[in-house]
C-alpha cells in the first residue's frame, strides 16, 4: 500500500510518455516507498523474474541480498523498514553482455519526490555502478571494487556495495574483506532499525 502521495507519484509515472510502452503491456513501475522506512536500496532495475512477479529481488540476488542484511523474506517485504528505489523501475531488456542499463534520466526525474515522501531514510544503500555514479558523484572512486573499500568515507548516509548476484562469487572470493568487514557492520545496523520498530 501506497501513502497518498506516492500514489499519486506512482500514478503519474504510469502516465508518463516515457512509460508508455510498459503501461500499455499492463507492466506496472516496481518500487516501494513506505512512508516510514529507515533504509533505502538503490540498485540498478528490476530484473526480468521480479518484474513478471511484480516482486523486486525475487531472486537469487535478493536471497544474498537478504543474508548481507540479515532478513528474512518476511522482514525484507512486510517490515515497512526497506524502500526499494532501483535507478529504473521497468526491465530494461537484454543487451549483448547482460541487462540493458537504466534510463540515465529516470532517477533524476523520480528519486527526489519519493524522497521527500520518506523523511526517515537513515541509511541509503547503493547497489552497483549506476546507483554509485548517480548519487556519488565525484566522490566515487576509480572502479566499484575501490569504492566499495572506501565505504567509511560514505556513512552514515551512504553505503556502497558490490551487486549481490551469482555472478559476483569470484568477486566476494577475491575480495573476503566484504563479508567479514561490511556484511557484519551492516547487519548491526539493520537489526538496530528494526530493535527501533520494536520498542
Amino acid at each position: 500500500m501506497f501513502s497518498e502521495n506516492v500514489q499519486k507519484i506512482f500514478d503519474e509515472i504510469m502516465a508518463d510518455k516515457e512509460n508508455r510502452e510498459f503501461t500499455e503491456a499492463g507492466i506496472k513501475p516496481l518500487f516501494c516507498a513506505p512512508q516510514n522506512a529507515r533504509v533505502m536500496i538503490v540498485g540498478q532495475a528490476p530484473g526480468i523474474k521480479a518484474q513478471e512477479a511484480g516482486k523486486y529481488w525475487f531472486d537469487k540476488s535478493g536471497d544474498r541480498l537478504r543474508e548481507w542484511l540479515g532478513v528474512d523474506k518476511k522482514t525484507f517485504y512486510e517490515s515497512d523498514v526497506f524502500a526499494v528505489i532501483p535507478m529504473d523501475f521497468y526491465y530494461p531488456g537484454k543487451g549483448k553482455s547482460g541487462d540493458l542499463p537504466p534510463r540515465k534520466d529516470f532517477a533524476p526525474k523520480w528519486h527526489p519526490r519519493l524522497l521527500q515522501e520518506m523523511p526517515n531514510i537513515d541509511l541509503i544503500i547503493l547497489i552497483g555502478q549506476y546507483a554509485q555514479k548517480y548519487y556519488l558523484g565525484d566522490r566515487e572512486k576509480s572502479n566499484l571494487t575501490e569504492t566499495v573499500k572506501a565505504y567509511k568515507e560514505y556513512l552514515p548516509r551512504l553505503l556502497p556495495l558490490v551487486h549481490p548476484s551469482p555472478r559476483n562469487l569470484i568477486w566476494l572470493k577475491k575480495n573476503p574483506w566484504f563479508e567479514k568487514e561490511v556484511v557484519p557492520m551492516l547487519q548491526a545496523k539493520i537489526k538496530g532499525y528494526l530493535n527501533s520498530i520494536k520498542l
